[in-house]
């Protein structure tokens, strides 16, 4: 490791992250022996094939998932050695999750969706609906965040997704495949608002995407092929060589 990695401040950190699916008898590997560091307020894209293992290490960094074999230290705390409630913990007041889906309540509002977790953190009604109100309006919601999912497009419904995830000022944000459900005009909306996350609240956003036009968005990209990385990119003109490397660190 060298000099800069032992002093770059570091959010998140995966340590020989091994993961495999076992259906009776037939053991099919899906990461091998991955390790990464990543840094505070940069958003940092993971992209690969379908069935490379992209969405099983978000799935594993963020503590949905407990891998194979290996580690994973998020903001000072090793997620393997929490229970069941205290990572439950972890995530309500530290992550952020936006997935494919929207995963949004149909009876709900927008403000309604946003304000719902905000109400698990021993917070005041006053100070959830200020926080509810200003991620909506951060992503450009505010006029129609007492809209229902029914009465919103796909890229609204998403923003709403968005500042759900934000609301909660998390250290943390993780996306799946956030822009595939959205035509071309939403999907850079949604690019545009995680890149704009990342650098005005100093977020740390791990993506998850196979959309190209992530990339030129993304300070970081690792690209994912059958469960190993192998590229790791500052920017799409600068690639970091990782032969011999052990850890992947900007």
């Amino acid at each position: 490791m060298n000099h800069l990695t032992s002093v770059t401040p570091v959010t998140l950190r995966a340590k020989n992250i091994r993961k495999s699916f076992i259906a009776g008898r037939v053991v099919t590997p899906v990461l091998h022996d991955i390790t990464l560091a990543i840094r505070p307020g940069e958003l940092t894209l993971i992209s690969g094939p379908s069935g490379c293992g992209k969405s099983t290490l978000l799935a594993i960094l963020s503590g949905l998932q407990s891998p194979g074999q290996g580690s994973v230290i998020a903001l000072g705390q090793d997620l393997g050695q929490l229970d069941a409630r205290a990572l439950e913990r972890f995530r309500l007041q530290h992550t952020g999750f936006v997935f494919q889906g929207f995963n949004l309540f149909p009876a709900l509002n927008a403000l309604q969706q946003v304000e719902l977790p905000l109400s698990y953190l021993g917070l005041t009604p006053k100070e959830v609906s200020r926080r509810a109100t200003r991620a909506l309006e951060e992503v450009g919601l505010g006029p129609r965040m007492h809209l229902r999912p029914s009465e919103l497009s796909g890229g609204e419904k998403q923003r709403v997704a968005i500042a759900r995830a934000v609301a909660k000022d998390p250290e943390l944000l993780f996306a799946d495949e956030p822009t595939s459900a959205l035509d071309a005009t939403n999907g850079q909306i949604i690019i545009n608002i995680l890149h704009r996350i990342a650098r005005d609240r100093g977020t740390t956003v791990l993506c998850v995407s196979h959309d190209p036009r992530l990339i030129n968005h993304s300070d970081r990209v690792l690209t994912i092929e059958d469960g190993r990385i192998l590229a790791d990119l500052t920017s799409p003109l600068h690639p970091i060589n990782i032969t011999g490397s052990k850890e992947h660190l900007l």
